[in-house]
């Protein structure tokens, strides 16, 4: 009844969208009110980053019934959002019931889409890991229509869609899946991997490849740092981010991040914390020319702050994490191609 009773009150409230020229003299201003329900925010910031908008600022607040968050955006260039019509289009997507479906959690199910198979990989990254995997599938028949490929901490995913190189459309035969599965796990597990390869293929629904890509290397603990025989790292830890987790009183943590400023760090982070089951009741965010700061007060669904040394690491790691994993990232097209 309660599950019941919140959906009515969703569908008597659905979310209001202001977009303002006005507000600000560099950015174009757009404030989402909207009764509050775990994810809200993320399925917001991921159809701002979707439109490839440019969050400078934002300032949230979802402490009780009702979500309400600003944000201000500039496009690619730096500019306000001038255009009628994507002005249009941004507005019918955050007001979009759609909009705000229930995400899906990190079960992995076994549903090819009808167009392509999406691959999800996992395992050792090490130097022409993408051309071996490009030349199993090329030797099996698939043809690669495009990919995402993130390392992070010695560890390496990817998302892979494929199709059949004689019809052009997915690939159901599962015993021909098998057969891929096994090829490429030994190709992803190199030589001294003390991790295991995985290689699955993606749920069926609309979770973004992004982050997909998040909860992958999350389920792979990409956020334990290691270091491996015949790895060699060179990092400069002042350009790190630095990222602190302190409790205030007995309600909330407050989670501090500064960092290089980059193109969708902001869904980056709350990515990272949905996903973790934290819930953001406030937070701002700020940008400068080179810098980010972002503050978010938060608590686990459970209505708990972090309660404990070892949480407070793992947050703090996982989020780090999260920040640096898309520096590595390579996106690649049929076009781009030559395996």
């Amino acid at each position: 009844m309660d599950d019941e009773y919140a959906k009515l009150i969703r569908r008597l409230n659905p979310p209001r969208v202001v977009i303002d020229n006005d507000a600000s003299d560099d950015a174009t201003v757009i404030q989402v009110d909207s009764v509050n329900k775990h994810g809200i925010l993320l399925k917001v910031v991921q159809v701002l980053t979707d439109m490839n908008l440019v969050i400078t600022k934002a300032y949230i607040s979802s402490d009780g019934e009702w979500f309400m968050d600003v944000f201000n955006v500039v496009d690619q260039d730096g500019k306000k959002i001038r255009d009628k019509e994507v002005m249009d289009y941004i507005q019918r997507r955050l007001e979009s019931n759609a909009s705000f479906a229930p995400s899906l959690r990190g079960s992995v199910g076994v549903m090819p889409s009808e167009e392509h198979t999406a691959i999800e990989l996992t395992g050792t990254d090490r130097p022409g890991l993408l051309s071996e995997v490009c030349a199993v599938l090329t030797d099996l028949h698939c043809n690669v229509v495009n990919a995402e490929i993130w390392t992070h901490n010695t560890r390496a995913a990817a998302v892979v869609h494929v199709t059949d190189d004689s019809t052009g459309c997915a690939i159901n035969d599962p015993k021909r899946l098998e057969t891929i599965r096994e090829l490429l796990c030994n190709v992803l597990r190199g030589n001294d991997d003390s991790k295991t390869a995985t290689m699955t293929l993606s749920p069926p629904g609309v979770t973004s490849r992004e982050r997909r890509l998040h909860q992958i290397m999350f389920a792979d603990r990409d956020y334990e740092r290691v270091e491996r025989a015949g790895f060699t790292r060179f990092e400069d830890k002042s350009s790190r981010p630095h990222v602190t987790v302190l409790n205030i009183e007995r309600d909330y943590t407050v989670v501090s991040m500064r960092s290089k400023d980059r193109p969708k760090l902001l869904f980056d982070i709350v990515c990272t914390l949905t996903d973790m089951e934290y819930v953001v009741f406030h937070g701002m965010v700020s940008t400068g020319r080179m810098e980010a700061y972002q503050e978010f007060y938060i608590r686990h669904v459970d209505g708990l702050p972090v309660s404990s040394d070892a949480e407070r690491e793992r947050v703090v790691q996982c989020l780090e994490a999260a920040i640096e994993r898309r520096a590595s990232e390579v996106i690649i097209h049929r076009s781009d191609l030559i395996c």
